[in-house]
């Protein structure tokens, strides 16, 4: 615009004689160049703010863009993380899944070899048996009717020293000798000689009788109602003095006076005697226990006789004396019950029982018999024959 001015001047200066419609002229044309340049000028600015304002909502887009970025790379990571849980619990209950399908297997494998170990037992078993059924049907009579008498010679020798049954023992050996005779071999000939010498010994054994035991004890439960107690109890019977102590055997005059008082006394006051000192007076319940105490050790010698005990037998017998003599009145009635547990006292309800195993040993070794038979047979020239 200087320049424009200056050349202004210079176009002015040399003419300044022109008109002055030429200077006007002029000044209008400067001024639509400077309109010009501000109306350049007010658009560039326009486009300056245009552009800066796009530039800032370009930014603020970038922004909003970055943000959800960020979000959508912490929702993947967020994901991610739950893949990976996701796929360390697969991954366990994988392992889980192996562990029990080992175990499984291992069961299987176990049962399967026990169930094998099993058949093999039962073809052995199966197998034993079969050869033992085949056995037997090859026995012929002679050897069954032996192995019966071996039976019953096991049973006499069970009976006589287990439970003390000499009856039974005799009859197992009358029978045991029995099938030896039928079998007509001649290799039990010695067998049977051994059982003659066992009966022999138990002919000689005195035998108890357990039932007649039994029935005493039995009898003497009874009669324990009937027993005096020594210490007094409420609701006793009254009994006359002269069942404890007689007065007749000092007829001194203090003693007549004594009688006259006590006559003159009767029924008012009774007066008893006792050897004992008299410390307490029972109540009824506890008489009753003393006597059903004296029931309860008798029971104690009733259950040693069915089991053939003679220690529980010997210590029954003795808690009941004690228990007499401690708790009751020696009268007669007492004097009796005492008798008589002196009297099973001295009763062996076991003797010493012979040994009749011998017979049964032999008949065991048959074999041997036999064949010890056969040669003395063979040598002197005979023929077995049935004993």
């Amino acid at each position: 615009m200087a320049e424009l001015s200056e050349q202004q001047d210079q176009e002015v200066a040399p003419d300044a004689d022109q008109p002055i419609h030429r200077s006007k002229s002029g000044f209008w044309f400067g001024i639509g160049i400077v309109l010009i340049i501000l109306a350049v000028a007010g658009i560039g600015f326009y486009l300056f703010q245009q552009l800066r304002t796009q530039q800032e909502t370009l930014g603020g887009s970038l922004d909003k863009g970055d943000m959800r970025l960020i979000e959508m790379s912490k929702q993947i990571s967020a994901y991610q993380s739950q893949i990976a849980a996701i796929q360390t619990h697969l991954a366990a209950i994988e392992a889980e899944i192996k562990s029990k399908d080992a175990q499984q297997h291992k069961a299987l494998t176990d049962l399967a070899q026990l169930q094998t170990e099993r058949l093999g037992n039962l073809e052995q078993e199966l197998s034993a048996s079969i050869q033992q059924v085949q056995r037997q049907l090859g026995k012929t009579r002679g050897d069954w009717l032996i192995a019966d008498a071996e039976y019953l010679l096991s049973v006499a020798n069970q009976r006589l020293h287990l439970m003390g049954d000499v009856n039974t023992a005799e009859e197992a050996l009358k029978a045991a000798d029995q099938r030896l005779r039928e079998s007509g071999d001649a290799g039990a000939f010695k067998v049977r000689e051994q059982i003659a010498k066992d009966l022999a010994l138990l002919d000689g054994v005195s035998v108890p009788d357990i039932v007649g035991l039994f029935a005493s004890v039995q009898t003497l439960q009874d009669q324990v109602d009937k027993l005096a107690l020594i210490k007094p109890y409420a609701g006793k019977k009254l009994t006359q003095s002269e069942e404890i102590h007689s007065h007749a055997e000092a007829p001194t005059d203090s003693h007549d006076l004594l009688a006259k008082a006590l006559k003159q006394l009767e029924g008012v006051v009774t007066v008893r005697h006792s050897d004992q000192q008299i410390t307490e007076i029972l109540t009824p319940q506890e008489a009753q226990f003393i006597r059903q105490q004296l029931r309860v050790k008798l029971e104690m010698i009733k259950v040693a006789l069915v089991q053939q005990n003679q220690d529980l037998y010997r210590s029954g017998i003795a808690d009941g004396k004690a228990w007499l003599e401690e708790n009751f009145i020696k009268n007669d009635d007492g004097k009796r019950f005492l008798a008589e547990l002196k009297r099973l006292d001295g009763i062996n309800m076991r003797s010493q029982y012979p040994d009749i195993s011998q017979s049964l040993k032999i008949l065991r070794d048959i074999t041997k018999l036999r064949i010890e038979t056969d040669k003395a047979l063979s040598g002197s020239g005979t023929t077995p024959t049935e004993q």
